[in-house]
């Protein structure tokens, strides 16, 4: 097995932790420990319990994962369809 290889495996986000960890079970049932990659921080992108996240777990030490993508919620409502601001009147 090489260095590079992780296990990508879907989950939701059950509790929020202090400095971006978070509590995640898997699809499979097993509940771990994930923080957020550095990207996420970066584009400052939140995660929230109850969200559906991809998480990349290392084989050395399967209850510990970084989260690298925050799934997008088909069932949210369309943004609010008004006149761009660009054509509004004044």
């Amino acid at each position: 097995m090489a260095k590079e290889e992780l296990i990508e495996i879907t989950g939701v986000v059950d509790e929020v932790l202090p400095n971006t960890v978070f509590r995640v079970t898997l699809e499979n049932g097993i509940s771990i420990t994930a923080y957020a990659c550095g990207k996420m921080r970066q584009r400052r992108i939140r995660v929230l319990a109850g969200d559906r996240v991809t998480v990349e777990i290392s084989p050395y030490d399967l209850s510990k994962g970084r989260i690298n993508y925050r799934h997008k919620d088909v069932s949210a409502p369309p943004p609010p369809m008004g006149r761009p601001s660009y054509q509004r009147r004044r």
